[in-house]
């Protein structure tokens, strides 16, 4: 298990860029299964996660090569189902959240997908109800071995058909999409999910030759087609990334710029860090936080009470960030509740940060109350163990700013979904070494 050492209560100076989306490269990486022609991939980001679906891929028998730093060109020309019924399948897929993944376009290419219950974060429950619904309505049988964990769904021919997701799943829409581009006949998908890797999935399909309309919006219609073809696809930057550094600069009092954001993909991000009193400031395509010496205060509703921040589907806020809020919030000039509606086990690091000398009371699995210490009394060091990639990366932030020196277990949980995060951080001040 890997640790991180982090002298904190430095200032931190300069740029940071921001990786290539995880989200969307989990979704973006399993569509190359769609088509025998070849697909090439930018900005790709090099972590835990996304290594691990590469693998898989490879060993579904997917031509790979790297073309240079986040670049690839995959060619499934010659994939190998056999593989998918290996006792390595079962347990590769296993670790791998995003495996459910492979299910949608192994079904509607090849009529089959199965995959073992994937793993990822412990955040609460996360089921997959949705996909296999969405499934199972496009004319798949299902079928489930509890024994194993294993789920499996086959087709002769898959039909197009209506659908109301009974949630805004951002995978599930993403599976269903991937299984119904070359269905027979229409598809419309209602209440499906509609963020940014959402989009993009759809635009990379639509240039491999879909039929899909409605994009951006939460009423899809995919109208089948025969085949697909290749493309060249670049991947967006990494907003859960981009709030991370945001809530970075303004716990650590640095002035920092982050590159290449793509404002027009960030959706109510800079707003809702506004309201806790941090300038975020526009310049061309780069987000400028200055250092803010004099702290932040938190806004109040126009009527005076508190401030509540929740997730909520796009283009509400997402549920990624508001473990990065949370910390924030914790040396503001003000009062916020935090509202994580999606997942009821995602609150539970607030301990560490407690023990640590924040004000935080929790009130339920979903609902916690931050008072800011306005940088009165500091964070304390203390020793941690990162419970998922958020948390991990929130109480890493909280360190960088605390007095002393803190210690943080299981990184492996951040490394799955920041690229090479200690590198990155040293090159702009950070202090912070990496323990075998």
């Amino acid at each position: 298990m890997g640790t991180f050492k982090i002298e904190g209560g430095h200032k931190l100076q300069g740029e940071i860029t921001p990786q290539g989306a995880k989200n969307e490269a989990l979704q973006i990486l399993c569509a190359v299964l769609l088509t025998d022609e070849k697909i090439t991939i930018h900005n790709i980001p090099d972590i835990v996660d996304v290594n691990k679906l590469i693998n898989l891929l490879e060993n579904l028998g997917v031509k790979i090569q790297k073309k240079g730093k986040g670049s690839y060109i995959f060619q499934a020309d010659d994939v190998d189902l056999n593989y998918l019924h290996s006792e390595q399948f079962k347990e590769e897929g296993r670790g791998l959240r995003g495996s459910i993944m492979l299910v949608g376009p192994l079904l509607g290419r090849f009529g089959k997908g199965y995959i073992p219950k994937p793993g990822g974060d412990k955040i609460g429950r996360r089921r997959l109800d949705t996909h296999f619904e969405g499934f199972i309505k496009l004319g798949a049988t299902f079928r489930y071995n509890k024994e194993e964990h294993f789920y499996g769904v086959e087709a002769e021919k898959l039909t197009g058909a209506n659908m109301l997701l009974d949630e805004a799943s951002v995978t599930g829409t993403a599976n269903i999409i991937m299984a119904a581009v070359l269905a027979e006949g229409v598809t419309t998908i209602y209440n499906a999910a509609c963020e940014p890797y959402l989009q993009q999935l759809c635009t990379m399909l639509n240039s491999m030759g879909a039929n899909i309309t409605g994009v951006s919006s939460n009423l899809l219609t995919i109208t089948g087609v025969d085949k697909l073809g290749g493309c060249e696809h670049t991947m967006l930057p990494d907003m859960i990334e981009i709030g991370s550094w945001i809530g970075l600069a303004a716990m650590t009092k640095s002035e920092l710029t982050i590159k290449n954001v793509n404002w027009d993909m960030l959706g109510l991000i800079p707003n809702v860090f506004r309201k806790l009193g941090i300038t975020v400031e526009k310049k061309g395509d780069d987000i400028f936080i200055p250092a803010h010496v004099d702290g932040y205060e938190i806004q109040n509703f126009i009527d005076g009470s508190i401030l509540t921040i929740s997730d909520a589907p796009w283009p509400g806020f997402t549920p990624d960030l508001l473990s990065i809020i949370l910390v924030v919030a914790t040396q503001a000039r003000g009062e916020v509740l935090i509202h994580q509606k999606m997942f009821e086990s995602r609150l539970f690091f607030v301990d560490k940060l407690i023990d640590m000398g924040a004000k935080i009371i929790l009130c339920d699995p979903h609902r916690a109350t931050v008072i800011g210490h306005d940088f009165k009394s500091t964070l304390k060091a203390t020793t941690m163990t990162s419970p998922d990639i958020r948390a991990g990366v929130s109480l890493l932030i909280a360190a960088l700013s605390a007095k002393g020196t803190s210690t943080i277990h299981n990184i492996e949980q951040i490394d799955r979904g920041y690229e090479f995060i200690d590198t990155r951080l040293r090159a702009i001040g950070a202090r912070i070494v990496r323990v075998s």
